[in-house]
């Protein structure tokens, strides 16, 4: 396929963008609207990629660009106005009909080119590329992410020196207190219209909550439990294990640790940075909560220590596990440990 055949969909039963609707699509989760329209309206992210993009042009300038789970086709028109030669956009499920149809509405199909199918399956019509642009992270970051995506197509198509955008993230843990809610989700299953339906308390603890945390719920210091760059992470890098230490800021009850990531565009001109901490503005990721069976009584200056293992498991790779154990020792020694599995 040369540059001739851009904004050409390859597809074995394509559709017409106007006759698309949710129903038709209803069973392709990465093609509904609202997912897609949840991402559009994400600022933070939005901000990220196009100060990455569009205020970097000297990445894209006469560039070759492989963007991967193109969606509804932003990242790859991005690239366009940044300067690039041409765009190679990969997307596997429907919603790349309203790609071709954006695209061509805003006159950019000579540039690019969208190809149907996993980035795994596809062959690129070039040897290499000089950038790939994807927003590949997931929540919990691990958590059906295209991390191990971006990897294959780093090791099969990305020249040497070439630039990928994001490419470096750090996972990190912190304390809130939760009273409120851990009461509406937790204890609630102790006394349901005068039931005790306390056996369903197990399934509320085990499955994390992505949430938005309250700023003013962090009672404790922030610890790094997890680095990755994707210009030198094998392919088996969705697994990790690490210590951490966090010191309570107040008196308080810690009812929950608060998993959250930070992303980097290295390679931009200027530091640029996409977080999605409690103490920054919304992002559609929001935190990952993972409730504890005992709340821990801080107070001042105490310590909280700990051992986290994360993973993913499953036929697709679509479940994400965590271990969490934590001890502390104040007025009460509190030793604890839990499993938590997430899809």
């Amino acid at each position: 396929m040369s540059a001739a055949s851009a904004g050409r969909a390859v597809s074995t039963a394509p559709t017409a963008p106007k006759e698309m609707t949710s129903a038709d699509i209803y069973f392709d989760t990465n093609s509904h609207f609202g997912t897609h329209e949840e991402l559009l309206k994400d600022r933070m992210r939005h901000r990220a990629f196009s100060r990455a993009l569009l205020q970097n042009k000297f990445l894209f300038t006469d560039k070759v660009v492989l963007d991967i789970g193109t969606g509804t086709g932003v990242l790859a028109m991005m690239a366009v106005k940044a300067g690039a030669k041409h765009v190679y956009a990969v997307e596997v499920s429907g919603i790349i009909h309203i790609a071709e149809a954006i695209i061509k509405k805003n006159k950019l199909d000579s540039k690019i080119t969208l190809l149907k199918g996993k980035m795994e399956d596809v062959k690129l019509p070039v040897q290499e590329v000089d950038v790939i642009v994807c927003d590949w992270m997931g929540y919990i970051l691990f958590h059906e992410s295209m991390i191990e995506t971006v990897i294959d197509a780093r090791d099969r198509y990305l020249v040497k020196g070439g630039v990928i955008l994001p490419d470096k993230a750090t996972m990190r843990i912190c304390g809130i207190e939760d009273a409120e809610y851990k009461e509406q989700r937790i204890d609630f299953w102790d006394n349901v219209y005068g039931l005790n339906m306390s056996c369903m308390k197990e399934g509320s603890l085990t499955e994390p909550l992505i949430d938005v945390c309250n700023p003013k719920q962090v009672i404790t210091t922030h610890a790094k439990v997890f680095d990755l760059d994707l210009n030198t992470a094998p392919k088996d890098c969705l697994k990790f294990e690490s210590k951490f230490s966090i010191k309570s800021k107040v008196h308080d009850f810690c009812h929950a640790l608060v998993l959250y990531f930070t992303v980097e565009f290295s390679r931009c001109r200027n530091p640029i940075t996409l977080s999605t901490s409690p103490l920054e503005y919304y992002t559609h990721w929001k935190q990952s909560v993972l409730y504890l069976d005992t709340p821990i009584p801080l107070s001042m200056r105490e310590d909280i220590k700990g051992t986290i293992k994360m993973w993913v498991s499953g036929e697709k790779k679509d479940k994400t596990v965590i271990q969490v154990g934590t001890q502390f020792k104040g007025v009460t020694s509190i030793k604890q440990e839990r499993t938590y599995k997430y899809g």
